[in-house]
């Protein structure tokens, strides 16, 4: 059986680990890079906050070489400048499929399709509409280990940040937060479980606060809340 050759975008976070690992499963498709976009100026993953060197790390574990993506002035025109040069050398590879893990952000799905269009490259969502309670039920169960490394203040407050996810996480969320944190409630880094080598160490530094530069009101709305204001990190330290 021929596979076809793919793609996979990587945050680090949960639903990452759990769509890669259910596409390695599927046997469908060949992960030949896994593409993480890096904030050049913190070398941290960007949005989540995570550390390049454990985002090393872990790609190493993994096993699948990790293509990286630098951005600096923090823009869409750049991300998408960046973003297309890195797709077009892999086309030149004969890859032509892109792997998500987004679950139901139609917005930010069509985003995606039309970048790729650009280039000739198709666009695939293996979690796309799944049951949010199902999979993170699902990723729990098969042995994922994954600790909260963000959370938007209009949903968690910093309380939540640096809490491993585990059932009793999940069933004391608010009832306006997503189970997946699909709507940018909170963010993951995953660091143990089937898909991992070895287990990733760590220690949980200082937890920062970050706010969002806002010019209205309308700037911190978001599903579900009216409320954001900025996020919460909490610093994950490597073990060496």
């Amino acid at each position: 059986m021929n596979k076809t050759k793919a793609i996979f975008c990587w945050s680090g976070g949960k639903d990452s680990v759990y769509c890669l690992y259910s596409v390695l499963s599927e046997n469908k498709y060949e992960v030949k890079y896994l593409l993480t976009t890096v904030n050049d100026t913190f070398k941290r993953i960007s949005m989540h906050g995570v550390r390049e060197k454990l985002l090393d790390i872990q790609c190493e574990s993994i096993g699948i070489p990790l293509l990286k993506v630098r951005v600096s002035e923090g823009t869409n025109n750049e991300y998408e400048k960046q973003m297309e040069t890195v797709f077009l050398k892999a086309k030149q590879k004969g890859i032509e499929t892109v792997i998500f893990g987004d679950i139901f952000l139609e917005d930010l799905r069509g985003y995606r399709e039309k970048n790729l269009e650009k280039v000739g490259m198709k666009a695939v969502f293996p979690l796309w509409k799944k049951n949010t309670g199902i999979l993170i039920n699902d990723f729990i169960n098969t042995g994922f280990k994954t600790i909260v490394c963000c959370t938007n203040d209009g949903y968690l407050g910093q309380e939540w940040c640096g809490r491993e996810i585990n059932k009793q996480f999940i069933e004391q969320l608010p009832a306006n937060v997503d189970p997946c944190g699909e709507n940018g409630e909170y963010h993951t880094f995953c660091f143990d479980g089937p898909l991992f080598k070895k287990k990733i160490d760590f220690t949980i530094g200082e937890k920062v606060y970050k706010a969002l530069e806002l010019k209205t009101d309308a700037d911190c709305t978001l599903p579900g809340n009216t409320t954001t204001k900025g996020f919460w990190f909490s610093d994950l330290l490597p073990v060496d």
